[in-house]
C-alpha cells in the first residue's frame, strides 16, 4: 500500500534543498537525487496535508514527457535507480516511485513559459495593456481563447514565498545572452507544439506550461526539473472547454476553491484540508496521468 510522503528523512545523502514540492540530495559531484513529495502549495504557501499519490503522479508524468521529447534536446535523467543510491529499506521506501537521479547541471535563471491560450496572469496583463510580456495581441480576445500562435512569455525565478514575474524577451537576452535565449525560446515552442498536439489526441488541452533548463560543463542545453505536469501546466478537459469561461483543470483547483471559502489571509501557516478535498485533488492528478498516457498508476 502506498504511503504519503510529506517530507523525506534520508540520512545517507547530504540534503541540498527542500523546495515547495521536491527534496534534493547530493549523490556525487555529478549527480543529484530529486524526490517529489506529496506536499502541495497554494498561493505560495505549503499546506500541512499531503495529497496522496501526487509525487508519484508528477514523477510518472514527467518521465513520460522526458522520454517523448528527448529527440528535441537532452534532459537531466540518468537512468540510475534511485533505490540504489540510498541505504536501507526505510530510505528505499521513501524514494520508490517518486524519485529520479539526475545530472548535476547549472540552472538558467528563468522560467520558460509558453501560452497557447489567454488565461491566468497573461489574461490580467492583456486586460491592462493589450499585451503579454511585451507581445502585443489582437483586441477583443475572450478569456481562455486560443491565441493566434503560441507565445513564449518568460518569467524570472522567484525565491520561495515570492511570485515569479513576467519579463520580456529582451530581458532574457540580457540575463543569458542572445544566442542561448533564442535557443531556449525555440525549444520551448517546439516542446509545446508537439506536446499539445499529442495531448489533444488524449482529450486534454494544454493551455500553458513552463519549462526549466540547465547547462552542462560544455554549455549544452538540457531540460531539467519537471515537464508538462499538472503542477507546471494548465490542463483542461477538451470536452469541457469553451471561450469566455475559465475551464475546469487537472490540478489543485479543488484546493484553491476550498481555500477561497475560508477566512484565511493566504499567509503561512496554511489551513488543514478536509479529507474529501484531499481525495478529489488526488483523483484529479491520477486522472491527468491516466488520460495522458493510457496507463494506470501502479
Amino acid at each position: 500500500m502506498n504511503t504519503s510522503v510529506f517530507e523525506t528523512k534520508i540520512t545517507s545523502l547530504p540534503l541540498v534543498a527542500r523546495g515547495k514540492v521536491r527534496d534534493i540530495y547530493e549523490v556525487s559531484d555529478e549527480h543529484l537525487l530529486i524526490v517529489t513529495t506529496d506536499r502541495l502549495s497554494a498561493f505560495d504557501v505549503i499546506l500541512p496535508d499531503p495529497i496522496t499519490d501526487k509525487g508519484r503522479v508528477l514523477t510518472a508524468v514527467s518521465s513520460f514527457w522526458f522520454e517523448k521529447l528527448k529527440h528535441i534536446i537532452a534532459n537531466h535523467l540518468t537512468g540510475i535507480d534511485p533505490e540504489s543510491v540510498v541505504k536501507g529499506a526505510d530510505e528505499q521506501a521513501q524514494v520508490r516511485g517518486r524519485s529520479v537521479v539526475v545530472k548535476r547541471l547549472k540552472p538558467l535563471p528563468i522560467e520558460a513559459v509558453v501560452r497557447g491560450y489567454i488565461i491566468g496572469t497573461g489574461w490580467k496583463d492583456y486586460q491592462q495593456t493589450g499585451a503579454v510580456c511585451g507581445i502585443q495581441l489582437p483586441a477583443g480576445l475572450k478569456l481562455a481563447q486560443k491565441l493566434p500562435q503560441p507565445l513564449f512569455t518568460p518569467a524570472t525565478k522567484a525565491e520561495m514565498g515570492d511570485h515569479d514575474e513576467n519579463i520580456d524577451f529582451a530581458t532574457v537576452e540580457k540575463l543569458i545572452g542572445a544566442e542561448l535565449a533564442a535557443q531556449v525560446r525555440d525549444v520551448t515552442l517546439r516542446f509545446y507544439s508537439e506536446a499539445s498536439a499529442y495531448a489533444l489526441t488524449r482529450g486534454i488541452i494544454i493551455a500553458d506550461t513552463k519549462f526549466e533548463f540547465g547547462l552542462d560543463a560544455a554549455g549544452k542545453l538540457h531540460l531539467i526539473d519537471e515537464a508538462l505536469t499538472p503542477d507546471s501546466s494548465r490542463f483542461w478537459p477538451a470536452d469541457q472547454y469553451s471561450e469566455g469561461i475559465s475551464p475546469p483543470s487537472y490540478d489543485k483547483q479543488f484546493v484553491r476553491d476550498y481555500l477561497e471559502t475560508l477566512d484565511w489571509n493566504k499567509q503561512a501557516p496554511g489551513p488543514a484540508l478536509p479529507a474529501d478535498v484531499i481525495a478529489k485533488t488526488s483523483a484529479k492528478y491520477r486522472e491527468a496521468y491516466e488520460r495522458l498516457t493510457g496507463l494506470s498508476l501502479a
